[in-house]
């Protein structure tokens, strides 16, 4: 079963690699209902106090929230960043950076452009394949200064991916959206600063930080969260 959709971003030319790109919701499988729901109607503060500051300070950039279907249903495509990198070394994350000049306007077609193109340079995945389906309002981080829009995609056709750069990437994985679902692998996470935030044992992995906080709430506006225990913490190192 699929549903259609209309697009909300006109189709555009590309110079660089990765050719048109446009925002549809044209064709997605029923189970993502709930997710462009939940894209068309959240707002900022709904999905995190950190916010882009109004001086408009901080490094435009995009990562690619990419849900795929597997052999246990729905996923989403995640990796492991190089433990030698400076900004969030050895955390799982999105795929994704900063904005290149080529990308295009911040404001409209550029996330888009920049979300696929870094998905591609870490992961190998072909960008072809990818349907962006929406967009997450722009959040913020303040460690590394950057504003960050989240890219949904629908995963339409599988291609192959794994680790480009071990400089840049030490894994590539999918994670079932079950089992980011099951209560026992729900935590929060307890930063030496005080700090605590929604994390996921996932696949070998402690995800937690901004993309354990935009999974978080999809799962929740979504209406797939299931009730967890929040008291339960799990201690990061104090180098995290």
């Amino acid at each position: 079963m699929t549903r259609a959709g209309e697009e909300t971003y006109t189709t555009y030319e590309q110079s660089g690699r990765q050719g048109d790109v446009s925002i549809s919701t044209d064709g997605l499988p029923d189970w993502l209902d709930p997710v462009v729901r939940a894209a068309d109607t959240v707002q900022p503060h709904q999905l995190s106090r950190f916010l882009p500051p109004e001086s408009g300070r901080g490094r435009q950039s995009a990562v690619l929230v990419l849900f795929g279907e597997g052999a246990r249903g729905p996923e989403l495509l995640l990796m492991e960043r190089a433990g030698t990198l400076r900004s969030h070394a050895g955390q799982p994350s999105f795929p994704g950076g900063a904005l290149d000049p080529e990308d295009g306007d911040p404001a409209t077609t550029g996330p888009l452009r920049a979300a696929l193109r870094e998905a591609e340079e870490e992961t190998g995945l072909d960008p072809s394949g990818v349907q962006p389906f929406g967009v997450l309002p722009k959040l913020y981080i303040p460690v590394s200064g950057f504003v960050v829009t989240p890219v949904l995609g629908w995963w339409r056709t599988p291609s192959p991916v794994g680790a480009v750069d071990p400089a840049e990437t030490a894994r590539v994985f999918t994670v079932p959206v079950a089992d980011l679902t099951d209560p026992d692998n729900r935590a929060m996470a307890l930063h030496p600063s005080g700090h605590a935030g929604p994390a996921f044992l996932v696949e070998g992995a402690l995800v937690w930080g901004f993309t354990a906080g935009v999974i978080d709430r999809l799962l929740h506006f979504a209406g797939w969260e299931r009730p967890w225990d929040r008291t339960r913490e799990v201690p990061l190192d104090w180098r995290a």
